[in-house]
């Protein structure tokens, strides 16, 4: 069932109950990674396995995982070459109760640094399997940004 989620602002990132955050370095610009993340969003199921669609809409995009569910969000702040943000709106995942995806690039020699931050809130059971889910989670984004720095190498902004 979808459940529309509490509309939290970007301070979030910093008090959410369960902070997963992923940092890794990577060849291309933070320029050419945040033209693929806030422009391309087409790309994404090309580098991000998980993701199955994203298309935009007004102010947001919609999003299906390849595991079915399907959200929708607001971007949140898309100020280049620094910082990509969305808050999930709406989900079909029980238990969830705010969310926000959170990308910081930073210069690191000829590439960047990435931070990826996953700022969730729910119900008990949901942020104990957000704890638990750690381990996937972080392997799932190191995948994809591998992936996509590998696409961005081959296909430069």
């Amino acid at each position: 069932m979808v459940q529309r989620l509490r509309p939290v602002g970007l301070d979030f990132v910093g008090t959410a109950p369960v902070r997963l955050v992923f940092t890794q370095d990577m060849a291309a610009t933070p320029d050419a990674v945040f033209h693929a993340l806030a422009e391309d969003l087409s790309g994404w199921p090309e580098w991000f396995s998980a993701v199955a669609s994203i298309r935009p809409t007004e102010g947001g995009r919609e999003v299906r995982l390849r595991s079915g569910t399907r959200a929708t969000e607001s971007v949140l702040a898309a100020r280049a070459p620094e910082l990509y943000a969305y808050r999930v709106d709406t989900i079909d995942v029980p238990g969830a109760r705010a969310w926000i995806e959170e990308w910081r690039l930073a210069p690191a020699g000829a590439g960047t640094r990435l931070r990826m931050t996953f700022a969730l809130d729910g119900t008990a059971l949901f942020r104990a399997v957000c704890r638990l889910s750690r381990p996937g989670v972080g392997r799932a984004v190191r995948e994809a940004v591998r992936a996509l720095d590998g696409r961005l190498e081959r296909r430069p902004v």
